[in-house]
């Protein structure tokens, strides 16, 4: 069988997709991958049979990489004579669709929506705009996979795709991110690096710098918080400047650690009383699936997708822009240690079900069905 995975960026296919090229390559079949900026990434390429580079983008207003984006798409697909595309992410989903519609032979192509574009908190036009897009393109698909309960039933209700499948995410490795793989010495040793005193308590929001992340919400909370509370920041981006100006605006930043992009993200996790994200917009967070396979509780805006993992007793919720509820759930799990401790084991025994191998298995039915 030959499986070509195509996304916007090459960092979502080394993010999410690394675990399903290993297991269809050990079974013999040539798993190629398409992004853009990929035939620069030396990491990626020994993962794959072929790394393929396509003009793609995550930004519906680059006009010049959409309209160039079609034809290579079409071209690179005919050459490699592939059974099966798997294309992830809305934008870059219509667009293969878009370019392989005509085709006489076209293969199997199964969509992975890691959230759609329209969400309840989005504004009216800009979610009117993409759901018809998602309508227009729903007979070019063979199978659409959704990640969260909400989009599944939205594309449920709307028809997007003649087959539609619920996965519990992209999959996580749960076998490997336990809190017992984490040693007292390397818990030690960051808590030093980061100057804490034994009676502060950390918090963890891992996430790229930009607007829909809302790092801002995340250091007004801070500064309604007492003084031995802290904030530490994993992650880079375009906004990491502004954030870290504001936390000087607002006198919290002894209290604030901009770590930059990190390898030690399961030590940092388990330093932290709970893990953090008051985003807009998600899909199925990678972060906090992380923090509950570690036995972390999580702390999330009532989105999509958040709002199911913090479900049963793993997390606590706040309104999206809400920086008062956001403090007062930081501040009661600051002064509930124990509560926080139950609120982790309950994280880690949910997210058993979001295991990669289970979500893997879940693929080999619907490609093996697809391809009958």
């Amino acid at each position: 069988m030959r499986l070509i995975i195509i996304t916007s960026i090459a960092t979502t296919i080394r993010a999410f997709l690394l675990p399903y090229a290993r297991h269809y390559r050990k079974l013999g079949w040539q798993v190629d991958a398409a992004a853009q900026s990929l035939s620069a990434n030396q990491e990626l390429q020994q993962e794959f049979d072929v790394c393929h580079e396509l003009p793609l983008t995550r930004n519906p207003r680059n006009i010049s990489a959409l309209m160039q984006s079609p034809a290579a798409i079409r071209q690179l697909v005919v050459a490699g004579n592939y059974d099966l595309v798997h294309v992830h992410t809305p934008i870059a989903a219509f667009l293969v669709r878009f370019a392989l519609k005509g085709l006489n032979k076209r293969p199997k192509v199964v969509y992975t929506a890691h959230g759609f574009h329209f969400h309840r908190h989005g504004k009216p036009l800009t979610n009117f705009i993409f759901q018809q897009l998602e309508k227009m393109a729903a007979p070019w698909c063979d199978a659409l996979i959704t990640i969260n309960k909400e989009d599944f039933q939205a594309a449920k209700q709307a028809g997007f795709a003649t087959r539609i499948e619920y996965m519990a995410g992209i999959g996580v490795d749960t076998s490997s991110l336990t809190a017992e793989d984490i040693l007292p010495t390397q818990t030690t040793q960051i808590r030093q690096q980061l100057s804490l005193k034994e009676s502060d308590v950390l918090f963890l929001m891992i996430a790229e710098f930009n607007l829909g992340k809302r790092h801002f919400d995340a250091l007004n909370a801070l500064a309604q918080t007492p003084s031995h509370v802290h904030l530490a920041f994993a992650g880079v981006g375009g906004l990491f400047d502004e954030v870290k100006n504001l936390a000087t605006q607002l006198g919290i930043a002894k209290r604030v650690h901009f770590l930059g992009f990190r390898r030690d993200i399961p030590v940092l996790i388990r330093i932290s009383r709970a893990v953090i994200l008051p985003s807009e917009r998600e899909g199925l967070p990678r972060s906090l699936l992380e923090a509950m396979s570690l036995s972390t509780p999580i702390i999330g805006s009532n989105i999509r997708g958040v709002a199911e993992l913090a479900a049963d007793n793993c997390g606590l919720l706040h309104e999206v822009g809400d920086s008062q509820g956001l403090a007062q759930a930081i501040i009661y799990l600051t002064e509930q240690p124990i509560l926080a401790q139950q609120m982790g084991q309950a994280a880690r025994q949910k997210v058993l079900a979001y295991d990669v191998q289970k979500i893997i298995e879940h693929h080999d039915k619907l490609y093996a069905e697809l391809l009958a």
